[in-house]
């Protein structure tokens, strides 16, 4: 089901990856995430048994380091806040 948004996203300009790793740890290895939208404030991740995952974690994607806390999550999907 589709819903339209409140607000028009901000969007980076440019060419961006779609793939990102999880880093929960640093003594952890990196979990492999496909960003399925990323604005200014948060995004929506797509990774394998994303619901078992912490609430508080970093996001490394497009060279860039951010600190994330899980504000929804089903199943495969997750939305985080930066």
């Amino acid at each position: 089901m589709f819903h339209q948004r409140r607000f028009a996203r901000l969007k980076p300009t440019g060419p961006m990856s779609r793939s990102g790793k999880i880093i929960i740890d640093p003594g952890t290895a990196a979990i492999d995430c496909l960003v399925v939208d990323y604005s200014a404030g948060g995004a929506c991740l797509e990774a394998a048994k994303a619901a078992a995952l912490p609430k508080r974690f970093e996001l490394l994607y497009a060279g860039s380091r951010k600190k994330c806390r899980v504000v929804w999550a089903t199943a495969w999907r997750m939305g985080v806040s930066f």
